[in-house]
């Protein structure tokens, strides 16, 4: 087995030696003052059960789970965030991020070691932009005993978002045995039954006032579907997409289509009673409804909304100066490798100068879809005839069997970064290389 900590680039070195001193040594290292700590977050990896069988012994689980949040966690946009980590689950483990793009982003295969069992870590994250986020464990599936929870993250607007009430739906799926206990991710699923849940509950009741704008936080947690979710006799008007703003547009006939980790921030005006469906490519089942109790008396009619404040992320891309690499999803021989087998001395699937546009071209071989997710930066997807972009930015995208994709980003995050791939298939392993930015 390779080692998965070493050569580390000396950005990193300098970075995780800062990180793990007191500010005013961090401070005094680098000659200026070290930003104040405005937020707390106590994380922790512990056993957990979900009532996922009517009627029967609930489930056992593992769980990310922020201690004092009862009702989830709401960071700022730029907040510099103290997270102390405590691993109660008897295998090492550390939370990987998914959407908190830029060189504070912890990445615990990119020098850092996992938290060992019965220990706690106290690590400092910047929060540059505005979105969901989610964190969660699937780097480290290939330990799991059990199937684990991830956790969303929330980073607030520093403007108030004209939306009555703001909700999260994370979505999960399950294979449960006959005996009821869930398998992991990345083994056989012979004889287990798939299911699906909304925060945690096989059957998600939102009630809400008629004339009620929600912000609704949809996030397809699951570790290996593309799911669609559609909320029945509804308009409901994507804003932002893997926690960067769109330009406002319908989804099409009310539903999101979501690859596994991909989250969609969506205004609806509450009307009427309706059905939440979930269709996992094989058949469409009712998850939930939206009740409504009561009206909402309103001064003046609701006007369409506006877009969500800019991350100031760039207007254009230079698309005809742009790096153009190949990278071929998960085939064989070509750097691929378990998260566990990971490591950096292994040849990059690319490297790109700081402040260069980069455009990939992503190959799926694979007879099934395959999805592929880029850490450190967001990304475009572009046209077919590479002559523009869709208006919105991704992190996370589905590519069909044997159909190719091409996405722009721009290098703007120096260091290394993961990309990982994994099939739609729930034995399937999940598998990363690496890119750098130099």
């Amino acid at each position: 087995m390779k080692p998965r900590i070493f050569d580390p680039h000396r950005r990193e070195v300098l970075a995780g030696l800062l990180g793990g001193l007191g500010a005013s040594a961090a401070g005094l290292m680098t000659g200026g003052a070290v930003p104040p700590v405005t937020a707390q977050l106590a994380l922790q990896a512990r056993l957990a059960t979900l009532a996922l069988r009517p009627g029967q012994p609930p489930t056992p689980i593992w769980e990310l789970a922020a201690v004092s949040h009862t009702r989830g966690v709401h960071l700022k946009r730029g907040d510099r965030c103290e997270v102390v980590f405590r691993n109660d689950l008897p295998v090492p483990l550390a939370p990987v991020w998914y959407g908190l793009n830029g060189p504070a982003a912890a990445d615990p295969l990119r020098g850092r070691a996992p938290t060992a069992p019965d220990a706690t870590e106290t690590s400092i994250i910047s929060i540059p932009n505005a979105g969901t986020l989610l964190t969660d464990f699937r780097l480290f599936e290939d330990g799991l005993k059990q199937p684990a929870r991830p956790l969303p993250i929330i980073a607030e607007e520093t403007s108030r978002i004209a939306v009555d009430r703001d909700e999260v739906l994370l979505i999960e799926e399950w294979r449960l045995r006959p005996d009821g206990t869930a398998l992991p991710p990345g083994r056989d699923p012979k004889d287990t039954t798939p299911l699906y849940t909304i925060n945690g509950q096989t059957s998600c009741e939102l009630s809400a006032a008629a004339n009620e704008r929600l912000r609704l936080r949809f996030i397809n947690g699951s570790q290996r579907s593309v799911l669609a979710i559609k909320l029945e006799n509804h308009d409901v008007r994507v804003m932002a997409l893997d926690g960067q703003p769109a330009e406002p547009f319908p989804a099409r006939n009310g539903a999101l289509v979501l690859a596994p980790g991909a989250r969609a921030d969506a205004f609806v005006d509450a009307a009427t009673l309706a059905p939440f469906l979930l269709h996992d490519g094989k058949e469409a089942r009712p998850i939930g409804n939206l009740t409504i109790s009561g009206t909402m008396e309103r001064r003046a009619p609701l006007l369409p909304p506006q877009p969500l404040p800019a991350n100031a992320l760039p207007d254009q891309l230079d698309l005809r100066g742009a790096l153009r690499f190949d990278v071929a999803l998960g085939a064989p021989d070509t750097g691929w490798a378990r998260p566990a087998n990971f490591s950096t001395s292994s040849a990059p699937a690319f490297r790109a100068r700081s402040g260069r546009t980069v455009v990939l071209t992503l190959k799926n071989p694979a007879p099934i879809t395959t999805v592929f997710h880029l850490h450190g930066h967001p990304f475009r997807l572009l046209d077919k005839l590479d002559d523009g972009w869709k208006p919105y930015w991704l992190d996370t995208l589905a590519i069909e069997p044997g159909q190719t994709q091409r996405i722009a980003f721009a290098a703007t995050s120096p260091g290394r970064w993961l990309i990982e791939s994994v099939v739609t298939d729930w034995a399937a392993p999940r598998l990363v290389r690496w890119y750098a930015v130099e």
